[in-house]
């Protein structure tokens, strides 16, 4: 049969192995990190598992072969994903950012460029190479592609001809990773810039690497109520000078974020799936031990039973979706923003709801931090907002697809290519 949603023996030793590796390495480090009270203290809890994640592979699983990476396909990177998710999704959130700064450059950028920064990644010794993905701004990105060059992006990098260089100066407001373990910058922050000031997001925005030491960036750190154990910050440009030959994707930004979020999307879909399903094995576990007073567990009540089945049914639903989708992104390339978008707005929106009932079915006990279910409704939080958003950037590239003549109702059902244009971005900013 061409439809197989059997994981192969490979798959299933992979979804195991990781399983082991989030309950025994990430949960001790994650449950420490989520109770520091400075943000910047619960993200470096999580190094001592991102290194032993490095040794395995992990942030770089999803790179190119060729550049040194594991290669592995999008459908294998959500088994491992899921797992990691399941017991905390901060923790995934620093991998996946490691790949929304990479990625691009096999897409966008030049051979010399990917065998250096790709490569640098991959022939990291010290296991603990971060990249940041910097596009979101304070004053919102969602309209990145307006067509007035003073709305979207505004951090500006103008062209020094003379000296060789970039010019950069402005803020990034939510950018992950980007600050480094010790707040002296990543590796190397992939930042999305206003290279023309005269021109609208569709063709004044472009890609500039800045590495780690560049002077004149500065990083103030954001407290968050979920995914605590990943680094999100304020980022300052006074007078930064980057390298001319680290620019790429002229003024082609635009298309970078959009099939950017597209590679992202199904992985922060299933990262939803994932929290879903840890909720939904606290509630079935208690179900079936707690009583709340009774003569016999409460998984025997039918209205306990009836929400734990439609709980069951979402996340089976959730988890196949983002299989579809991460298929369709290893068929044709990571060219899917259709696809991806409704992925990851409906495991989004969806996977909250799940949450929710959860809590519902622990009862009042859900809200003691001494349990789970607490911590699994803040990070709950997190998933329509992020990634793009699920009320703008994700909806927008749909409803561009959709309204392109060549778009019909049998593309994603029959695995037909749809390839995404700049005519169908700005729809909806103005």
């Amino acid at each position: 049969m061409a439809i197989d949603f059997e994981l192969t023996s490979g798959q299933k030793k992979l979804k195991y192995t990781i399983r082991e590796f989030a309950r025994e390495v990430v949960k001790p480090c994650a449950e420490k990190g989520d109770k520091e009270t400075d943000p910047q203290k619960a993200f470096v809890a999580m190094k001592p598992a991102f290194e032993q994640a490095y040794k395995m592979g992990l942030p770089i699983s999803f790179l190119p072969k060729k550049y040194g990476g594991g290669g592995v396909s999008n459908v294998d990177f959500m088994i491992a994903a899921e797992e990691l998710c399941a017991v905390d999704p901060g923790f995934p959130t620093i991998v996946l950012v490691n790949g929304l700064a990479l990625m691009p450059l096999t897409w966008f950028g030049t051979e010399a460029q990917r065998e250096k920064w790709i490569g640098q990644a991959t022939s990291n010794k010290s296991f603990d190479y971060l990249a940041g993905w910097v596009v979101s701004e304070r004053g919102g990105t969602a309209n990145f592609d307006h067509p007035s060059p003073n709305a979207g992006i505004q951090l500006t990098a103008d062209h020094d001809k003379k000296n060789g260089e970039y010019l950069l100066n402005g803020e990034k407001h939510w950018p992950c990773n980007s600050g480094g373990w010790d707040l002296k910058g990543a590796d190397t922050n992939l930042c999305i810039v206003r290279t023309d000031r005269n021109k609208g997001g569709k063709e004044g925005l472009s890609a500039i690497l800045v590495d780690r030491g560049t002077p004149g960036v500065s990083y103030e750190v954001i407290d968050k109520i979920g995914h605590r154990t990943c680094q999100n910050v304020t980022m300052t440009f006074k007078n930064v000078r980057v390298p001319e030959e680290n620019a790429f994707a002229h003024g082609n930004g635009d298309m970078l974020i959009n099939r950017n979020f597209t590679w992202s999307g199904p992985v922060a879909s299933i990262a939803a799936v994932g929290v879903a399903r840890g909720a939904y094995e606290f509630a079935l576990n208690w179900a079936k031990t707690f009583t709340g007073g009774g003569s016999s567990p409460i998984i025997n009540s039918q209205a306990v039973g009836n929400l734990l089945a439609e709980v069951a049914a979402k996340i089976e639903a959730g988890r196949y979706m983002c299989w579809k989708a991460a298929h369709y992104m290893d068929k044709f390339d990571s060219e899917g923003q259709a696809l991806g978008g409704m992925n990851k707005t409906f495991c989004g929106d969806l996977m909250q709801s799940v949450v929710f009932d959860c809590m519902r079915i622990v009862g009042v006990n859900a809200i003691d931090r001494k349990f789970p279910m607490e911590r699994f409704y803040r990070e709950s939080l997190v998933f329509p907002l992020y990634d793009a958003g699920n009320l703008a950037m994700q909806r927008r590239k749909i409803w561009g697809v959709m309204a392109d003549s060549e778009f019909t109702i049998d593309k994603f059902v029959d695995s037909e290519p749809m390839a995404f244009k700049k005519s169908m971005e700005g729809y909806g900013v103005v």
